[in-house]
């Protein structure tokens, strides 16, 4: 994925972030932090299940 799409994903899972604040860090540091967003984001769903 493009560092574009990587934070597309993000926004679309933690809506407030802000596209110039993510465009600050490198795309590594985005994937981890998307990463990570999903797994929360799983971790609610079972919950909520």
């Amino acid at each position: 994925m493009s560092k574009q799409e990587i934070i597309e994903c993000i926004i679309e899972i933690n809506r407030t972030a802000k596209p110039e604040f993510l465009d600050q860090f490198t795309i590594e540091d985005l994937d981890l932090y998307l990463e990570h967003l999903m797994e929360v984001d799983l971790e609610e769903v079972c919950v909520c299940a």
